[in-house]
C-alpha cells in the first residue's frame, strides 16, 4: 500500500484509505499526542510547585489562592489526559485500518447530527441557560461595586472578579453547543 497525503492538510495516510471529509475533520494533526503528553508533565510539575508553595507560604491569603489554582490545574489536568486518550483512540483506529466515529473519551461534537426537534430542544435549553448566566453576570457586577471599600483589604472582590470570569466562560460553552446545535445535517 503506498502513502498517500490530504493535500489540504499534508497528514500522511499510512493505509491508503480514502479522504474523506470527516477523516480530514476528525483525524488528529501529526504530533498532536506528543504535544498533549508533554502538556500532561508539565501540568504535574506545576500542581506540584503549587502544593508546595501553598504548604510552605506564611501567607494563609496566598495559601487559600494558590488552593484555589490547585483546583483549577487538577480540572485541566483531567481534560488534557482525557485529550491525550481520546487522541491516542483515533490514531489507534488509524493504525488499524478502520474509521469509528464511535465515543472517545472526549465525545464527538454530534450536534449537528441531531434530528431537528433535537436541535431545537438544544438551542432551548442554552439559551435558557444562557439568559441564567446573564442574570449571575449582572449579580456578580452588582456585588463587586458593593465591595469596593474592601478590595484592598480582603479576597472578596478578587473572589467575585473570579467569578465573573467563570460566569463568561459559562457563557462561552453555551454559545459554542447553540450554535453548533443550530447546524443542519450534512
Amino acid at each position: 500500500m503506498t502513502n498517500m497525503t490530504n493535500p489540504e492538510s499534508g497528514w500522511l495516510n499510512p493505509k491508503g484509505m480514502e479522504w474523506s471529509s470527516a477523516t480530514r475533520i476528525n483525524f488528529p494533526p501529526p504530533d498532536l499526542y506528543a504535544h498533549l503528553m508533554s502538556h500532561v508533565e508539565a501540568e504535574r510539575g506545576l500542581l506540584e510547585d503549587y502544593s508546595a508553595a501553598a504548604k510552605k507560604s506564611p501567607s494563609k491569603a496566598l495559601s487559600y489562592l494558590i488552593n484555589l489554582l490547585i483546583e483549577d490545574e487538577v480540572r485541566h489536568h483531567r481534560i488534557f489526559t482525557e485529550l491525550v486518550e481520546s487522541v491516542k483512540a483515533k490514531e489507534k483506529q488509524w493504525e488499524e485500518g478502520h474509521w469509528s466515529e464511535g465515543d472517545t473519551v472526549i465525545p464527538r461534537n454530534d450536534f449537528f447530527q441531531l434530528d431537528q426537534g433535537d436541535q431545537n430542544a438544544v438551542i432551548d435549553l442554552t439559551e435558557q441557560l444562557i439568559q441564567k448566566e446573564q442574570q449571575d453576570a449582572h449579580e456578580l457586577k452588582r456585588l463587586q461595586r458593593e465591595l469596593r471599600d474592601v478590595k484592598d483589604t480582603t479576597l472578596w472582590s478578587l473572589l467575585v472578579d473570579l467569578m465573573e470570569r467563570d460566569t463568561q466562560k459559562h457563557i462561552a460553552i453555551l454559545r459554542f453547543a447553540k450554535k453548533h446545535a443550530g447546524r443542519r445535517k450534512r
